[in-house]
């Protein structure tokens, strides 16, 4: 009987989201397109010399919320600097602590208690996932920054796209961001 409940959940039922006005598409094209643009930038130009980035793979699904879905809660500004701070820091200590010894270890450990960090504080912006599996996977130019991971490249370049998104964001008057601050 449980079994039957259970697999019956996995049917959905709810309704499929209404499509989005060409204005959203527009909007969140431009933010993203800036945004992402503005970080690689600098990090080409300022960092890349020093064998440093300013840009990681977590901040593509960032993108997605600040500019493409700004009135979630996952997308405001306490998610999106607490959520990829907070996920650097477990990531990196996941890789100190159990790294050397077993990586998908250390991978699902640094994913799992970035999560939990997140809902206790908050914070969560499930891009910090990436963001804590970065630190463990990201190899030796990740290692080399230990705890720092979660200032730069993770806080600077998270810090960056909300100067972009508040930016952009309001330029239109159809779009308000964020929502809350705290």
């Amino acid at each position: 009987m449980w079994f039957k409940e259970y697999v019956n959940r996995m049917k959905g039922g709810g309704q499929s989201p209404t499509g989005v006005s060409f204005h959203v598409i527009f909007w969140s094209g431009l933010a993203s397109f800036i945004g992402i643009a503005l970080v690689a930038y600098l990090s080409k130009k300022y960092f890349n010399p020093y064998a440093l980035t300013l840009l990681i793979g977590s901040f593509g699904a960032s993108a997605v919320l600040i500019y493409g879905a700004i009135k979630t809660p996952l997308a405001q500004p306490r998610n999106l600097i607490g959520g990829h701070i907070l996920s650097g820091i477990v990531g990196v200590a996941s890789y100190k602590l159990l790294g050397h010894i077993n990586m998908p270890l250390a991978s699902a450990v640094a994913v799992s208690f970035a999560i939990m960090l997140m809902h206790a504080t908050k914070t969560l912006h499930p891009p910090g996932g990436a963001t804590a599996l970065i630190a463990v996977i990201g190899g030796k130019g990740i290692y080399k920054l230990g705890f720092f991971y979660a200032l730069m490249p993770v806080g600077l370049g998270a810090f960056i796209l909300l100067i972009v998104a508040l930016i952009v964001n309001n330029l239109s008057k159809e779009r308000k961001y964020p929502e809350f601050w705290w």
